[in-house]
């Protein structure tokens, strides 16, 4: 099978654990699967055979703290570390929908935002300058920053994998990454010189290209490659 098949698969037989022990195995799936520049097929694999091995001990009357131990971070990471490490055509093409969806999320919520400072201010204007050279370095600094706010988001899940924090202290630890994201991002605009031609674009094109962008993404997200280095059944 190959990894989604597995993946798949996994979902299903999650179900039949007790809630103690989807807990524990849940927090590991996220912890190995969050390790992105590991071999996907594998990752599926090795999470396979800890699930069976799991159910077994289960029937057994065992937990996952019996079978796995009482430190899963640790013994998570002993895993991590045996899986080999593979850039595939699949990551690629992830690493390219996160720039799609970046652009396509600011200039979809930029005519929003510009409508609503309008009705405030009594503005009319839903015309937005561009300066060609400005907006050039924006984009060469946007797009790291946000693999900055993607890996800030990875790291802070992993964080939370194996601790008891109630929901509410997850979310505002996402409600800051998310607001210094902004502040970064406004920080920029305000910091980078206007330089350049000026360019007049009415924020309707601003956001039909969002939209356009947008489609694109999900479009080449549910593209598979057939010929990826999945094992065959």
């Amino acid at each position: 099978m190959n990894a989604e098949q597995l993946a798949e698969l996994n979902f299903e037989k999650r179900k039949e654990l007790t809630k103690e022990n989807l807990k524990y195995y849940e927090d590991m799936l996220l912890y190995i699967r969050l390790s992105y520049d590991k071999s996907e097929q594998e990752t599926e694999e090795i999470l396979s055979e800890l699930l069976d091995h799991l159910l077994e001990a289960q029937k057994e009357g065992r937990t996952a703290k019996d079978v796995f131990g009482a430190n899963p971070k640790k013994y998570a990471d002993e895993i991590i570390g045996e899986l080999p490490k593979m850039v595939t055509k699949e990551r690629v093409k992830n690493i390219f929908n996160v720039i799609l969806y970046f652009f396509a999320s600011a200039a979809i919520f930029t005519p929003i935002l510009m409508v609503i400072f309008n009705l405030i201010s009594k503005k009319g204007s839903l015309v937005k300058e561009f300066f060609i050279g400005s907006l050039i370095i924006e984009t060469l600094l946007s797009i790291p920053l946000a693999f900055l706010i993607l890996y800030s988001i990875i790291q802070t899940l992993r964080w939370l994998c194996f601790k008891s924090i109630p929901k509410f202290v997850q979310l505002f630890l996402f409600w800051l990454i998310g607001v210094a994201s902004v502040g970064i991002f406004l920080a920029l605009l305000i910091i980078i010189p206007d330089f350049g031609r000026k360019v007049e674009i009415h924020t309707v094109y601003i956001f039909l290209t969002g939209i356009i962008l947008l489609l694109f993404a999900i479009i080449t997200g549910k593209f598979k490659y057939s010929n990826s280095n999945a094992k065959q059944e």
